[in-house]
């Protein structure tokens, strides 16, 4: 039995759930949540708001049982006025909180700078959980200079896919780095035992360029001419309206449904209803959505881009070369059709649970801790 010390964790990151993005960052905030099964978690955020008269607006609540303190600060158009207002607020929040044992921070940007001087001033240690998927690829050197400075300060560099850790090491920020993937809350994605009556695939992001949105309704249509015996439901966090406008180009309506951002339990429901969730992406660090549908007992089509690899494979679902519509068309026909030997729904779930859901993740986490704090 392993009898854990409960240690005192600050989350402090570059992205991180609040009133202007509400979805920003939302899987930190997943991490958080599954390390405070075993240690007591606190979170302190900042960010600038334009349209904010006072100088700082204290936003002190408890989400999902988790003191969460976002400072908001006045923004403006001069960067380095709001880098300096930024770390202001950090610091006029840092007082308001319990004294960590140590920090967890998240993503290499600027804001990382608060941890590193929360070391030199109490010395407190921290460790970085990184995200970002502009580290898979060479990035500027002023990107890369800075990155550089957060990392040597830190205990530990902690990316979510092994794809990143490799990013890292080409940017040169990092030797070595421990890989701990997302959390899934497995509870919520869970096999819903509902018969399907048709056969629907899903498409759910943030609908950035990037997602490819439009090429998966095109590639639908095409599908569609032959097999009209199935439903695209597609829409997220993004524009709507552009969605709707591709599926009138690609005369989509009578397969299509669009819908709009959705809570986590919404994103569950649909998932739950669907067959086959569809994401081609450009570019992925992981792929959370992915992990997610397979948890409910849903494979997946994917690129075969950035961390997704590592998590789907010929049993879960089918990889597809980036940017290439003739073999997502492929892949889809074959999802259809059943051209496609796949796990069991409870083989996909068991896959998730053993290695990405709460109390999985958490003693990953508390190992790491445990190291640095002993």
């Amino acid at each position: 039995m392993n009898i854990h010390t409960r240690h005192k964790i600050l989350f402090i990151s570059s992205w991180f759930p609040n009133k202007l993005e509400p979805t920003n960052g939302n899987f930190v905030q997943r991490h958080a949540e599954a390390i405070s099964l075993l240690h007591d978690v606190e979170v302190l955020h900042a960010i600038g708001d334009f349209n904010q008269k006072e100088k700082f607006v204290f936003d002190d609540q408890i989400i999902n049982g988790i003191r969460t303190l976002i400072v908001y600060y006045k923004n403006s158009k001069n960067p380095l006025q709001n880098f300096l207002r930024r770390m202001k607020a950090y610091q006029l929040g840092f007082k308001k909180m319990q004294k960590p044992d140590l920090v967890h921070g998240n993503v290499l940007h600027n804001n990382m700078l608060f941890a590193v001087s929360l070391k030199r001033k109490y010395g407190i240690p921290f460790v970085i959980s990184e995200h970002w998927s502009g580290f898979l690829s060479k990035q500027n050197r002023k990107t890369i200079a800075l990155a550089k400075i957060i990392a040597k300060n830190a205990e530990l560099v902690i990316p979510v896919s092994k794809e990143l850790k490799k990013g890292l090491q080409l940017n040169g920020i990092v030797k070595e780095a421990n890989v701990i993937g997302n959390v899934i809350d497995t509870d919520l994605f869970c096999i819903s035992q509902e018969a399907k009556d048709q056969f629907i695939f899903l498409h759910i992001s943030n609908l950035i360029p990037l997602k490819n949105s439009e090429k998966i309704i095109k590639v639908a249509s095409k599908l569609y001419e032959k097999y009209p015996h199935f439903q695209l439901q597609i829409g997220g966090d993004g524009d709507e309206e552009k969605l709707k406008n591709w599926v009138k180009k690609y005369k989509a309506e009578v397969f299509t449904k669009t819908f709009g951002l959705l809570s986590h339990k919404e994103v569950a429901k649909k998932m739950q209803q669907s067959s086959c969730f569809v994401l081609f992406s450009d570019m992925e660090t992981q792929g959370i959505v992915l992990l997610e549908s397979l948890s409910i007992g849903v494979p997946v089509i994917a690129t075969n881009v950035g961390g997704i690899p590592e998590i789907v494979d010929k049993k879960r679902g089918i990889l597809v070369e980036n940017n290439n519509e003739d073999v997502l068309l492929e892949a889809m026909k074959s999802m259809l059709e059943k051209n496609v030997e796949l796990d069991s729904s409870e083989d996909l779930r068991k896959y998730v649970v053993e290695n990405f859901s709460k109390s999985v993740i958490a003693e990953k986490f508390s190992e790491i801790y445990n190291q640095v704090l002993s």
